[in-house]
């Protein structure tokens, strides 16, 4: 586990987490070279140069970005045209490519590893999930096969590789808490005892057969 201190903005994940990925990897590398990834997929929140590309091109790795949101940029939107193009995605592995208002294509181009441009496809990553994923390319790989390896990777919408990342930091959460609330359970608390202050006087039985007689009457 790390502590991140910055703070989370969309669009720069790759200066909040870049650093961890990498200390990361070198670990590995060190102590088990032998299951060092031949290549990484990683949520990205941005295109052109995010979190893929920083982790990519530091680590030398082939590296994919997976979103579950579009991020609207470059004149792509998620309107109704685009909720068309989902909607004509039959079966998980069916992908189209995102247009920018310019006519220029981000998504599917034969040299899509070395366009800026082309570097964005929709995929529909399950049978089992009719919301598509969104496969952007990072380093040292073409976008058909990073939406090839992306479909490979999938059971359900999300890539294996970032579910099991989340569902261990949702369980790591889990446990914190747990063990927070019976660290606080464990606490010895002294015994509550109330006391009445030293001016303080019963009231005798007649004032208190008054009160209880007014009360009545009021809610007669």
């Amino acid at each position: 586990m790390v502590a991140l201190t910055a703070p989370y903005i969309a669009g720069f994940l790759a200066f909040r987490e870049t650093p961890f990925l990498l200390e990361a990897l070198k670990r590995l590398e060190k102590n088990k070279p032998e299951l060092m990834p031949q290549v990484r997929i990683v949520q990205y929140k941005h295109i052109k140069f995010g979190l893929a590309c920083h982790l990519g091109v530091l680590s030398g790795l082939p590296c994919v970005g997976v979103a579950k949101n579009l991020l609207q940029v470059e004149g792509v939107y998620k309107n109704e045209e685009h909720q068309s193009q989902i909607t004509a995605l039959q079966k998980g592995g069916d992908s189209f490519p995102l247009t920018a208002s310019s006519g220029k294509v981000l998504g599917k181009a034969a040299d899509c590893t070395l366009c800026p441009l082309c570097f964005l496809k929709a995929l529909r990553s399950s049978e089992k999930s009719s919301k598509p994923v969104y496969v952007s390319i990072g380093h040292k790989i073409s976008l058909d096969t990073a939406v090839r390896l992306t479909h490979c990777c999938c059971r359900y919408r999300v890539p294996e590789p970032i579910r099991q990342v989340l569902y261990t930091r949702r369980l790591i959460s889990q446990l914190q808490t747990a063990e927070g609330k019976k660290e606080m359970n464990s606490c010895p608390r002294a015994p509550l005892v109330l006391r009445p202050s030293a001016d303080f006087k019963r009231p005798s039985g007649k004032k208190r057969r008054e009160r209880r007689t007014a009360l009545k009457e009021m809610h007669a």
